[in-house]
């Protein structure tokens, strides 16, 4: 018998302008994702997908309905209690890599380690053990533009889990690689999830990228469509 779910979304609306002009962008949707999962998000553009991934990040919040992470309710927090609770249980991988160009893998992996005060040696050692975790311990000191497209992600990556998140939430992290580099990097968010234990939610566009996942969730006009358990 399952426990507490990590996450937990009851009746989520997101509604944005008033009137004619009204979108009801989620129209109340429930979903539970529990530690350890794997889940893919799918959709079409205008599905909803991205507004579920925006409130489950904390970046947006709901317009009615609640979310709960760890049994506690965290609908009502302000922009300065949801960064907190960005900082302290989340990771984020996006299509564009976003590192920093003139600094070096390390110093891209330490930065959210910096943001939180932690003295250099320390941020040093976390960041070098983030990039081994994914296959890079021999570029630290090599700059974004000294690295392959594959290569910066994995950099991307290990700077979403330096912290050691809860959740890593990856919004189309192949979108910008060819076939091979974005096998890899599937494998590698696999090998994240079975061996690290980190719960991971992914929007993808791509069924042979989805394939990787646990459990396949699918968004059609602010309703979850359907989903599935992935063998």
């Amino acid at each position: 018998m399952r426990g507490e779910p990590l996450i937990a979304l009851r009746r989520v609306t997101r509604i944005y302008g008033e009137g004619q002009a009204e979108v009801r962008a989620l129209a109340g949707i429930n979903l539970d994702i529990q530690q350890g999962e794997f889940v893919a998000v799918m959709g079409p553009s205008g599905s909803g997908k991205s507004t579920a991934m925006n409130i489950l990040g904390r970046l947006d919040r709901p317009t009615t309905g609640t979310y709960h992470f760890q049994g506690v309710d965290i609908t009502g927090l302000d922009n300065t209690g949801a960064a907190l609770f960005r900082r302290n249980y989340l990771g984020f991988v996006f299509q564009g890599f976003n590192l920093l160009a003139r600094t070096t893998a390390l110093e891209n992996v330490e930065l959210p380690l910096t943001y939180r005060g932690m003295p250099r040696d320390q941020r040093e050692e976390l960041a070098h053990r983030a990039l081994a975790l994914v296959g890079l311990e021999g570029r630290a000191d090599h700059a974004p533009s000294q690295l392959s497209g594959g290569q910066q992600q994995r950099v991307a990556i290990a700077r979403a889990i330096v912290s050691n998140p809860q959740v890593l939430l990856a919004d189309e992290p192949t979108g910008n690689l060819d076939s091979a580099r974005s096998h890899d990097i599937m494998q590698l968010l696999q090998r994240l999830n079975q061996e690290q234990g980190i719960t991971i939610l992914m929007v993808t566009h791509e069924p042979d990228m989805a394939a990787y996942a646990t459990r396949q969730i699918h968004f059609a006009d602010g309703h979850i469509q359907h989903e599935k358990k992935v063998a």
